[in-house]
């Protein structure tokens, strides 16, 4: 890994850990709602962190220039088709993480987001676009770029995917994240272009978070329904069965 690599790394881990002191100082100045403290201040670190990083990264944006890389069109086909593909794994692996480990819908990560997001919806911007940027760059562009010049692309798209589900701290749905990490690897393969990856993984956030803070009520609504007519279903079985 290059040097340069090395600092952006470690910009990511301080930017991480960094609302461990941010978010008590920003309570400790006045704001008493803890969730606008953390939302506050993973918008101004996750900003400050994408900034530095960028800066960080000035040389692979030149070099990239000459490299051999997909064309604007196809490139834009895979970025589009990409949200898609993404979603799809996510559901499949979902599908499979109820079905055969009878883990339930839904990510106690992205209600503790959608939350941040209603008290402050200038948050969207951090789960929508820096975030996943920052991800791409860190977990695609860095961690998988190093690993595939040295083992192939599966090997290469595991190892960085089950570190890029590990670091969302959901360990339940590690499958996902990895499924996600496995796709959007494909996509920065197959074009050689970071950009893909990155507006593929920003649409389907954004899509993820406007769905879930837009239709937040009829969503818990329908929750319940489903919740109730299988409390019925297994009324019925236990009884009459």
């Amino acid at each position: 890994m290059e040097k340069r690599h090395w600092y952006v790394v470690v910009t990511y881990i301080i930017m991480q850990f960094s609302s461990i002191l941010g978010v008590p100082l920003l309570v400790s100045l006045g704001i008493d709602n803890r969730e606008v403290a953390v939302a506050y201040w993973l918008i101004f670190s996750f900003f400050t962190g994408l900034v530095v990083i960028l800066l960080l990264l000035r040389q692979d944006m030149m070099v990239r220039h000459h490299e051999e890389r997909s064309t604007i069109p196809v490139a834009i086909f895979w970025a589009f088709f990409g949200v898609f593909l993404a979603l799809f794994a996510q559901g499949i692996a979902a599908t499979i993480e109820n079905r055969v480990f009878g883990i339930e819908f839904g990510s106690e990560n992205t209600d503790f987001l959608v939350e941040i997001a209603l008290t402050t919806p200038l948050f969207i911007v951090v789960t929508s676009i820096i975030g996943p940027i920052l991800e791409e760059i860190i977990f695609r562009k860095i961690l998988f770029g190093t690993l595939y010049k040295r083992y192939n692309f599966f090997i290469a798209a595991l190892l960085s995917s089950v570190i890029f589900a590990m670091v969302h701290m959901d360990f339940t749905h590690l499958l996902i994240y990895s499924a996600m990490g496995f796709t959007f690897a494909f996509l920065y393969v197959k074009t050689n272009r970071i950009i893909v990856p990155i507006i593929a993984h920003v649409a389907m956030n954004t899509f993820v978070v406007l769905v879930q803070v837009v239709f937040k009520d009829e969503i818990e609504k329908y929750q319940e329904q489903v919740e109730s007519m299988q409390a019925m279903i297994h009324f019925i079985w236990t009884r009459f069965m």
